[in-house]
């Protein structure tokens, strides 16, 4: 008996037939023994190396997305205000697929961020206040990363007079003597703690009308000295950046303790077990390689004539500015 296939309720004959065992066969063919099918072992293992290799390629390279995409990067608001982060962390996000979240800053509240856990990676300027968050174990892999310098700015025709002297000590002085109105920081930043430190060295303890803390960041203060024609103590980088808009001129620089220091550094993971250390640790191999270096080095370049940080990354921080 042929066998049939329905399609449309019409049976159409397909050239089947039955052979003497019951089974359906085609014409002419034999149905003889049915021989085994051949191991599909090597096929097997063949489909899990070209998945394998598969997830492979796409954990690599540019595409790869982090778990967790989010890094908290606690950072002075100098860096911020003289728009090297503006141009820095849209590569890193770009080259990693990290999302930086921006908190700028005093260095003294950057670095009580890092030691309640509070941030991810921290950038700042204030090397021994950083060591000894070091000792407390809070951050790790610090490393340096650039340098410039702080100055002492003023009013044009300069009524403490010291525009010129290389000593910044003495520089304070004369202001305080002067009684000229002089704006602090106040913040715990790191330019705070620079002008504490010179006021000690003249030993003097500042206050008075002329004395005046605002508790605000680098750009605001530079604006308020402007306004109020007083002097203040600030990195080369955010003045440069903001001199357009400032009635302030250079008076004091060149003093090697002036130098501005620069380091990164990953808050602990194994003190803070939330902090997202892949991330952390990204930015800092970011901060400190070679492309990122160069880039810092020719930042300021093309509007100043001169770069507004200077690149530090493998050096020795004792010999800077030697």
């Amino acid at each position: 008996m042929k066998g049939s296939t329905i399609v449309g309720g019409n049976r159409r004959r397909s050239g089947w037939h039955l052979d003497r065992r019951g089974r359906r066969a085609l014409p002419g063919v034999s149905s003889g023994p049915r021989r085994a099918a051949a191991p599909r072992s090597g096929w097997a293992l063949l489909a899990l190396c070209l998945t394998a290799a598969i997830v492979a390629l796409s954990l690599c390279g540019a595409g790869a997305t982090p778990t967790n995409r989010n890094v908290i990067l606690a950072t002075t608001t100098s860096t911020q205000d003289s728009g090297l982060l503006d141009v820095l962390i849209p590569i890193f996000e770009k080259e990693t697929g990290y999302l930086v979240k921006t908190i700028a800053v005093g260095t003294g509240q950057a670095l009580a961020m890092a030691e309640r856990g509070e941030a991810d990676v921290v950038l700042c300027h204030a090397p021994s206040a950083e060591l000894e968050v070091v000792r407390k174990g809070a951050v790790i892999n610090r490393q340096l990363v650039m340098h410039n310098d702080f100055i002492i700015v003023g009013p044009s025709d300069d009524p403490a007079h010291i525009k010129g002297i290389k000593n910044a000590a003495e520089a304070f002085k004369r202001i305080a003597e002067a009684k000229v109105a002089f704006i602090s920081r106040g913040d715990e930043s790191g330019t705070h703690k620079k002008e504490k430190e010179i006021w000690k060295k003249a030993g003097i303890t500042p206050g008075g009308k002329w004395y005046q803390e605002c508790g605000l960041g680098m750009g605001q203060t530079l604006s308020i000295a402007s306004e109020k024609r007083g002097y203040t103590l600030t990195d080369r980088g955010t003045y440069l950046a903001l001199k357009k808009n400032l009635d302030l001129t250079i008076l004091v620089e060149g003093e090697a303790s002036l130098l501005n220091i620069y380091h990164v550094m990953q808050v602990n993971p194994e003190k803070f077990g939330k902090v997202n250390a892949d991330g952390a640790k990204a930015f800092v191999e970011f901060m400190i390689s070679p492309r990122t270096q160069a880039i810092i080095g020719e930042f300021g370049v093309d509007k100043f004539g001169a770069p507004l940080f200077f690149p530090d990354a493998g050096k020795d921080e004792a010999a800077l500015g030697k």
